[in-house]
């Protein structure tokens, strides 16, 4: 068994229209599922903060159940278990352009998934705001809702970019699970078209290359995002995003700090 450098050069600088349709599709599915998944968490991570119990208690159990399990177990009793409990079942939905029953299923599964854990990413950084803020707000006349929206979020919304866009990568890379309910994303047309060629090693090695494109073109999104929201916090820029994929450091960062104090705040930084 030799590696084919001819195929294998084909198929990634010139792929052929399945796999762009499988990209496209892994791209779109990650788009919508993190969208609805910010929406879904916000709202689960202000029940958990409700002066109301059952509130609170309904969230606790919704990130408890959903963190607890796996998702690959969460689809397949999404899409088949549902449907052979006669429970609900994912149907093909047209609205001026085709939604397959799998896509719709394999959205709501990473939507329901990626909540939880954002629900706990917005909590924090709501908590990671001193409440003196809010209650220098509340003595000024604004209400806890306007604190919320002009005091509160502002600053939280610094804090929270990374795990979100950390949670975003991560949701690009599990949508390779969702050939487990047909969805016909970059990994199953990728393993459709190792079964077919019996050029595996040298199909999933472009596969996994596309993954590292995607997760790569979102770090550097991802760190644009961060440096703009630190230049308007008057606060200085985050790691330059060779410094972030590569580990590169400059003379300045090498050089150990000569009092103890100070590095242990780096390192806690």
């Amino acid at each position: 068994m030799t590696f084919d450098w001819e195929y294998f050069w084909q198929a990634l600088l010139a792929p052929n229209q399945s796999f762009l349709n499988g990209l496209a599709l892994t791209i779109i599915i990650s788009i919508v599922a993190m969208a609805l998944a910010l929406v879904l968490g916000l709202v689960v991570a202000l029940m958990g903060r409700s002066r109301f119990l059952p509130l609170r208690v309904i969230a606790s159990l919704y990130v408890w159940i959903i963190r607890g399990t796996p998702l690959l177990v969460q689809l397949v009793i999404l899409y088949t278990g549902f449907a052979a409990a006669n429970i609900f079942r994912f149907e093909d939905l047209s609205v001026g352009f085709l939604i397959k029953g799998a896509v719709q299923a394999a959205i709501i599964g990473l939507m329901l998934n990626e909540s939880a854990y954002i629900s706990e990413i917005v909590r924090g950084g709501l908590e990671s705001i001193e409440k003196g803020q809010t209650e220098a707000a509340l003595s000024l006349g604004m209400t806890p809702l306007g604190s919320m929206r002009w005091i509160i979020v502002p600053q939280a919304i610094r804090v929270m970019v990374p795990p979100l866009g950390n949670s975003f990568n991560g949701l690009m890379k599990s949508t390779s699970i969702l050939s487990i309910i047909g969805v016909a994303e970059m990994f199953q047309v990728g393993s459709t078209m190792a079964s077919s060629t019996f050029k595996a090693f040298e199909i999933y090695i472009v596969v996994a290359l596309y993954y590292l494109l995607l997760t790569t073109i979102w770090t550097v999104i991802q760190t644009a995002i961060e440096n703009w929201l630190n230049t308007k916090a008057g606060l200085p820029k985050a790691e330059s995003i060779w410094k972030r994929l590569f580990g590169m450091r400059s003379k300045r960062d090498r050089i150990a700090p000569k009092n103890p104090i100070a590095a242990l705040e780096g390192a806690a930084a």
